[in-house]
């Protein structure tokens, strides 16, 4: 059974709410893998781990050599070379297997039209199957996550 977090995004940008989720699952114990095809995406997103917080640091790799031994993973393949238990989907590309993983997080934008009706999309498709446990997060005008009913 995988735990499915939908974040709907709404005041902050990807970059500065993904480092701080993908802190919480590296101390929770996870190993991340973050798959998006748009390189220039995930170069943001490196850049964003390196940054977010001057008082810590997320060991991390953008694919390479060394990818199999860091927590957290930032990729455009398929295959998870760090083991990862946990996928962050920032791109809205779903793998097709998600049993495999603990947890999923889906971000997205939610003042993109086309993102919000992409994640509704998928919201429907995934919420009635019976290997996944879809919950969805909005972020307040406050910046804080709510739970949509």
């Amino acid at each position: 059974m995988t735990d499915l977090n939908f974040y709907q995004l709404g005041v902050r940008p990807l970059d500065a709410v993904l480092p701080r989720l993908l802190d919480k699952a590296v101390a929770a114990g996870f190993r991340v893998v973050v798959r998006a095809a748009d390189a220039g995406l995930l170069a943001r997103l490196d850049a964003a781990l390196w940054t977010f917080d001057p008082a810590s640091f997320l060991p991390h790799a953008v694919d390479g050599p060394y990818a199999a031994d860091q927590p957290i993973l930032l990729t455009g393949e398929p295959a998870d070379a760090n083991a990862a238990d946990l996928i962050a989907v920032v791109d809205g590309v779903i793998p097709g297997d998600l049993g495999r993983y603990k947890r999923a997080l889906y971000l997205f934008d939610g003042g993109d039209e086309a993102a919000l009706d992409l994640a509704r999309g998928h919201w429907r498709a995934l919420k009635s199957r019976d290997d996944v446990t879809p919950v969805y997060w909005r972020e307040g005008d406050d910046g804080r996550w709510e739970k949509a009913a």
